[in-house]
C-alpha cells in the first residue's frame, strides 16, 4: 500500500499549527463543523488510496499514447477522474449557489494533498481543472459561466492553462498566438502551444483550454496579451455539446516524470481559426492568468511538499525494517546487525528529510491560510495584509519547497541504496516526479527576479516590512521561553540580515539593477530558509503546548520528534544564510562577470 501524507500531520497542521477550527465563526462556514472538515478528508484518504494509488506505477509505465488525432491513457485514470469528481471535490470550494459545499480553502489544499501523495500525475487534471473554473467563476460573463462552469463542476469538462509556445517559455510578453475579432464577437485564434499539460485525454467529453494570445493590432509586450476560452469542442447555449473546434493535437511530449499526466503540444486554427470567448478584459490576460499561475504556484509548493514526504515514509518504513551493517564500536563479526535506522548517518538522513518535507508542508497549508483570510476574514484590513503576505511569500513558497524536495527525495534513494535505484521501489519514481517541480510554474531563477525585483519593494518595501513585524511578532512571543527561546533569537538574527541585505540590494538597484538582481537565486533561497525556519518555530511552539499534556505515548513522541527537528532546522540548515548574506551584501561578481567565450 503507497503511503500517504499521515493522518496525524495533516491534523497537527490544520487544528494545532493553523487555527482552522476558527473559520468555523465566520458566516460563510457556519453551517460547517470540524465533524465535516474531517470527514471530507477522510473521503479523500480513502478515494486517494482505493482509485488514484493503485496505477500510480501502471501510469508511469505505460505512457500516454498518441492514437487517431488524440491522446489515449490508462483507463483506470477516467475511473479516478469520476470519482474524484462525483464526490464534489472538483467544486467543493464553489458557493452552495453554484452546486459546492463552500469548504474552505486550506481543508481543500489538504484534502488535495492526499491525491497528490497517491497518484501525482493523475491528481494533475483535477489540479488544472479547479484552477481554470476558478479563473472562470472571477472573470467570466454570466453566459460564459453557463456555457462552461458546469462541466467543469461536475467532471464533464476538464480544464487547462495553455500559455507557453515554442519559441516563449516564460517570456510570456513575448507570444505569437493570435486572435482575430469576429463579428458575432468571438474570435479566432492563430497559434501554436506546448508543455500543455492535460491538454488532450480520452476520458472527458470535452477540455476547455485557458489561453493567452494577443488580439490583432494590440501592442507590443505584456500590456498587448488578453485571455481567451478556446473549448476542444464548441458548447451549446443548453450545455450540450458542439462542433470540434480548430485545436488539434500536434504531438506529446515524453517527459521524466508526471507520465500519466499528457503534455502536449496543440495547434490552434489549422484550418479557419479556433473559436475563442474573451475572458475579462482585452489587454488584461496576464494579470488575469495570474490568479491561476499563483494558485498553481502553491499548488506546486504542496505537491513537492507531498512527494517529499512520500519518500520520507518509504525510506523511513525501509531502514526500519533493513539489518544492516553493526554499530563503530561493535567489533565481533558475530553479533547480530543492527536495522540501518541505529546507524548515526541514517538518522542524520531522515532528519533532514522530516525537516524539508513537514516544513514544507506547514508553509503550503500555512499559505492556504492566508488566501483564505483574504478571502472571508471578517476585517477588512486583515484581509488586505493577507493578500499582501502571501503575494509576497508565493515565489518562496513555489520554490523552496520544490528545491529541498528533490534533495529530500534524493536522500530516500540514498538511504533504500540499490534497491533505491530500482523500479521495484517507489522511491525512484517520486523523484522523477519531483524534479519537474522547480522548473514549472516558473522556475526558481524567475521566482527570484520576482521576490527581489518586485515583491519586496511593492508600496515602498510594505510588504516586506509586514513580514518581518509578522515573524518579529512570533519571535517577541517565544524569546522568554525556556526551551524556545534560543530557536527564537536565531530566527530573530536571521531575519534581521534578511531585511539588511534586502536594503542594500534595493539601494544598489537604483544605479545597477543587472548587478542587483545578478544573485536572485542565492537570494531566493535565503528567503525560503528564513521562511521554513519561521514554519519550524511555530510548529515546535505548538507542539510543545500540547507535549505535556498528550492523549496517547504516540502523540507524546510525535510532538518530541516536532521539537526535535525544528531543533535540527535552526543547527544544520538555517546557519547557510550567513554565507548567504555575505555574498548578497557583497554583490559577489564572480557569475555576474563570467564571459561566455570562457565556457569552454
Amino acid at each position: 500500500m503507497q503511503s500517504l501524507v499521515d493522518e496525524r500531520e495533516i491534523a497537527f497542521l490544520l487544528y494545532e499549527f493553523l487555527n482552522t477550527e476558527g473559520l468555523l465563526e465566520r458566516p460563510r462556514y457556519a453551517d460547517h463543523s470540524r465533524h465535516v472538515f474531517d470527514s471530507t478528508l477522510e473521503a479523500a484518504r480513502q478515494i486517494a488510496l482505493d482509485f488514484f494509488a493503485p496505477h500510480n506505477a501502471l501510469g508511469d509505465q505505460r505512457e500516454p499514447k498518441f492514437e487517431a488525432g488524440r491522446a489515449s491513457v490508462i483507463p483506470e485514470t477516467a475511473s479516478a477522474w469520476r470519482q474524484f469528481a462525483e464526490a464534489g471535490f472538483l467544486r467543493a470550494h464553489w458557493e452552495e449557489a453554484e452546486g459546492g459545499l463552500q469548504l474552505p480553502e486550506v481543508v481543500l489544499r489538504a484534502a488535495l494533498a492526499m491525491f497528490f501523495a497517491a497518484n501525482v500525475a493523475t491528481s494533475g487534471y483535477p489540479f488544472l481543472t479547479i484552477g481554470a473554473a476558478n479563473l472562470l467563476r472571477s472573470f467570466g460573463t454570466d453566459q460564459q459561466k453557463r456555457r462552461f462552469l458546469e462541466g467543469l463542476g461536475n467532471g464533464r469538462f476538464s480544464g487547462t492553462m495553455s500559455l507557453t509556445e515554442p519559441a516563449q517559455g516564460s517570456a510570456l510578453g513575448d507570444i505569437k498566438t493570435v486572435a482575430v475579432p469576429q463579428n458575432d464577437g468571438t474570435y479566432r485564434l492563430f497559434g501554436q502551444k506546448m508543455f500543455i499539460s492535460g491538454g488532450d485525454q480520452n476520458f472527458t467529453e470535452n477540455i476547455v483550454h485557458m489561453v493567452l494570445a494577443r488580439i490583432e493590432g494590440a501592442p507590443a509586450g505584456a500590456s498587448g496579451v488578453s485571455l481567451f476560452i478556446v473549448p476542444k469542442r464548441l458548447v451549446n447555449d443548453d450545455g450540450s455539446l458542439g462542433e470540434h473546434n480548430d485545436v488539434a493535437l500536434a504531438g506529446l511530449l515524453h517527459k521524466m516524470g508526471w507520465r500519466n499526466t499528457t503534455s502536449t503540444v496543440l495547434s490552434f486554427g489549422e484550418q479557419d481559426g479556433a473559436v475563442g470567448f474573451l475572458l475579462g478584459q482585452a489587454n488584461r490576460g496576464l494579470a488575469h492568468m495570474f490568479q491561476m499561475m499563483n494558485e498553481a504556484r502553491i499548488g506546486v509548493g504542496l505537491i513537492a511538499s507531498c512527494l517529499a514526504y512520500r519518500g520520507f515514509a518509504e525510506s523511513l518504513s525501509y531502514v526500519r525494517e533493513r539489518p544492516q551493517g553493526r554499530m563503530p564500536s561493535q567489533k565481533d563479526p558475530l553479533l547480530p546487525q543492527v536495522r540501518l535506522i541505529e546507524h548515526a548517518d541514517v538518522r542524520r538522513l531522515l532528519l533532514a528529510q522530516k525537516a524539508f518535507a513537514e516544513g514544507g508542508l506547514a508553509m503550503c497549508l500555512f499559505a492556504s491560510a492566508l488566501f483564505e483570510d483574504q478571502h472571508t476574514h471578517p476585517e477588512s484590513d486583515e484581509r488586505a495584509r493577507a493578500s499582501l503576505l502571501l503575494d509576497l511569500l508565493t515565489p518562496v513558497v513555489k520554490s523552496w519547497p520544490a528545491k529541498y524536495g528533490c534533495a529530500s527525495n534524493d536522500m530516500a534513494i540514498q538511504l533504500l541504496g540499490g534497491a533505491g535505484y530500482t523500479r521495484e521501489y517507489p522511491v525512484e519514481q517520486l523523484y522523477r516526479d519531483q524534479r519537474l517541480n522547480p522548473i514549472h510554474e516558473g522556475a526558481e531563477a524567475i521566482h527570484g527576479l520576482d521576490l527581489l525585483g518586485r515583491k519586496v519593494s511593492v508600496r515602498n518595501r510594505e510588504a516586506l516590512y509586514l513580514f518581518q513585524q509578522t515573524v518579529g511578532t512570533d519571535i517577541r512571543r517565544l524569546e522568554g521561553d525556556s526551551e524556545l527561546a534560543s530557536l527564537a533569537h536565531a530566527l530573530k538574527t536571521a531575519l534581521n540580515g534578511l531585511v539588511a541585505v534586502t536594503e542594500t540590494l534595493l539601494a544598489l538597484a537604483i544605479d545597477e539593477p543587472d548587478l542587483a538582481l545578478a544573485n536572485s537565486t542565492v537570494y531566493l533561497d535565503a528567503f525560503g530558509r528564513v521562511t521554513a525556519a519561521w514554519m519550524w518555530l511555530r510548529q515546535a511552539e505548538a507542539a510543545q503546548r500540547a507535549k505535556d499534556r498528550p492523549a496517547t505515548e504516540f502523540d507524546a513522541a510525535y510532538y518530541s520528534g516536532k521539537i526535535h527537528t525544528a531543533k535540527y532546522f535552526f543547527e544544520w540548515e538555517l546557519p547557510v544564510v550567513t554565507q548567504q548574506f555575505a555574498l548578497l551584501a557583497t554583490s559577489s561578481r564572480l557569475p555576474f562577470d563570467m564571459k561566455e567565450e570562457w565556457f569552454q
